[in-house]
């Protein structure tokens, strides 16, 4: 007997049910919110101290539990406050490799009501400077190597993790921390559940990167989200709901918990569940499964990459695994083939793809299991807080089938962009998030990405927008016109391309090209290849580049 998401959604969301829904007003637009949700971050950090001395992080040889990750959490808390005067509202900027320090600074920063600010790591000098100063940051904690490329910053830093000398003014995290008491509490605050709690910065279609902010809902929904995505694909496979819950999970982290898929769908939904969070200092598809027999991990989570790489990996046979459970990916297009793979090499176990972005707190639709297998090209179903619509350009939702813009409501959903109004205004628009994706629906209700309307290169789950590349070549004396594509890719999902035209006598290299790129571009931005042409690029009447067309030209797709 087959059974249907409405039939689920019944199930898991009745009157009593941890999954019950309530109807909340919010920034005047009614929506279905988790009703047993934490209201706040802080809420949730508390909270998760009923798991004790279970282990939430692990981290290379060290191992911290539940308990001692809060009294750090709680004293970073104070020592933000007392040291560095960081009040309700700040914002605390975060900026290292995934480490234990990492989730300690987030939790202190949130539960006494600063804004965390998570910038990428990968980042330049000039934009990490960019993500301090437009947040207008009080205080960073970073580590070693970020502290390096921080030198002339005037915002404090606390740092971790590092073998030189410390940049002026700085302090050690350890020092800063001091003694852990096992008395220690959080410094008293108000929080509501609307109050900002996060800054995470988005790459610019034109220009500078975005601040999305999230509010104390968004996180507290959010792992709720995730758990009921994992209950309703145990349950439309037809198994007991209560099997999911009985066995704890342990998930190996393989993507940065600066991007909302680490440090929402994963790591904030893993304090939620008691659950235990395996750390690695890079992604290493070799190391990956050692740790997965080592710590008998039982859920992958990252982008279709970290999948792929695994899969792929030379020692694949050699490690026992039987304790992974599922592989599950998002954030990218995943190659066709991936699921073929997961089932030929890791047979019984479950995949599944998640859609999500920045400005959704992570994971809103999700494909699982027997329809994940029936539907491998759909992102799957709407989760149930989540409404989905796809609009025609003025605004109008189209019927079934019908190809759009795929626009998303719900407590999920961010507050708009750091002091951004513009920004704001063009994206969320009658309490609709306008994603900037094609996409369509089917009878069932599974949505399926047709296209991208934003001009964006998604490489292994960094979002690359092609005009920031395009503007950064043309600073460049030798090109005259430049054109940033996606090059199709098994293991990356892309890579970023560029079609460049130069100015007559004036010579230029791909080696040349790449090394200027280097001084203004995180290296994942920067083309693989190039293409060099005389003709001028192919142009529609009002300007713009015809990439479809270039597309086919240089690439035969």
């Amino acid at each position: 007997m087959t059974v249907t998401n409405d039939q689920v959604q019944a199930q898991l969301t009745g009157p009593g049910q941890l999954f019950e829904m309530d109807e909340v007003e919010i920034r005047g637009t009614k929506l279905r919110t988790w009703k047993h949700a934490p209201a706040t971050f802080r809420a949730l950090l508390e909270n998760s101290r009923f798991h004790g001395d279970k282990v939430f992080l692990v981290y290379e040889d060290e191992r911290i539990t539940y308990e001692e990750h809060y009294r750090r959490a709680a004293t970073l808390a104070g020592r933000l406050v007392e040291d560095f005067g960081v009040t309700k509202g700040d914002r605390v900027a975060i900026a290292m490799r995934n480490y234990p320090e990492w989730i300690v600074a987030f939790s202190a920063t949130l539960a006494i009501g600063a804004i965390a600010v998570p910038l990428n790591a990968w980042w330049t000098t000039p934009e990490l400077e960019y993500g301090l100063t437009d947040s207008g940051a009080k205080v960073a904690v970073v580590d070693g190597e970020r502290a390096e490329r921080l030198t002339d910053t005037d915002v404090p830093l606390i740092v971790t993790r590092t073998t030189g000398e410390l940049p002026p003014g700085a302090r050690e995290f350890a020092e800063v921390l001091g003694e852990v008491r096992a008395d220690v509490a959080l410094p008293a605050v108000e929080l509501d559940a609307e109050d900002p709690a996060t800054i995470f910065y988005t790459s610019g279609t034109t220009g500078r990167p975005k601040g999305a902010l999230g509010s104390h809902r968004n996180l507290g929904q959010s792992p709720m989200t995730v758990a009921y995505a994992l209950l309703r694909s145990v349950a439309m496979a037809g198994k007991d709901p209560a099997s999911a819950v009985s066995t704890r999970r342990i998930t190996l982290l393989s993507v940065p918990l600066f991007h909302v898929t680490g440090c929402f769908a994963v790591m904030t939904a893993t304090m939620f569940t008691g659950g235990g969070l395996v750390l690695m200092y890079k992604w290493d598809p070799g190391l990956a499964l050692q740790l997965i027999e080592r710590e008998q991990v039982t859920i992958l989570t990252g982008v279709p990459t970290n999948a792929w790489q695994l899969l792929s990996h030379p020692d694949f046979g050699k490690y026992d695994i039987s304790s992974l459970g599922g592989v599950s990916y998002g954030g990218a297009p995943a190659p066709p083939k991936l699921l073929e793979r997961i089932n030929d090499q890791l047979p019984q176990r479950q995949a599944s793809n998640g859609y999500g972005m920045t400005e959704t707190t992570a994971l809103a639709i999700y494909n699982s299991g027997p329809t994940y297998l029936a539907k491998p090209d759909s992102i799957g179903l709407p989760l149930a807080v989540c409404d989905v619509r796809i609009s025609d350009p003025l605004g109008n939702e189209l019927p079934v089938g019908e190809v759009g813009e795929l626009c998303m409501r719900g407590p999920n959903v961010i507050t708009g962009y750091w002091n951004r109004p513009d920004a704001t205004a063009e994206t969320f628009v009658n309490g609709w998030l306008h994603t900037g994706d094609l996409a369509r629906v089917d009878e069932e209700g599974f949505v399926y990405i047709v296209d991208r309307a934003k001009d964006m290169v998604i490489r292994g789950g960094e979002n690359v927008y092609c005009a920031e590349v395009e503007a950064a070549l043309f600073e460049h004396p030798a090109i005259d016109d430049a054109a940033v594509i996606g090059i199709p890719d098994d293991e990356l999902g892309e890579q970023v391309g560029a079609v460049v035209r130069l100015k007559p006598g004036v010579p230029a290299t791909t080696e040349e090209l790449r090394e200027f790129l280097r001084g203004a571009l995180a290296p994942f931005k920067i083309p693989v290849r190039f293409w060099f042409r005389d003709a001028e690029l192919p142009r529609n009447p009002g300007g713009k580049i015809l990439k479809t067309h270039l597309r086919k030209e240089t690439l035969g797709l």
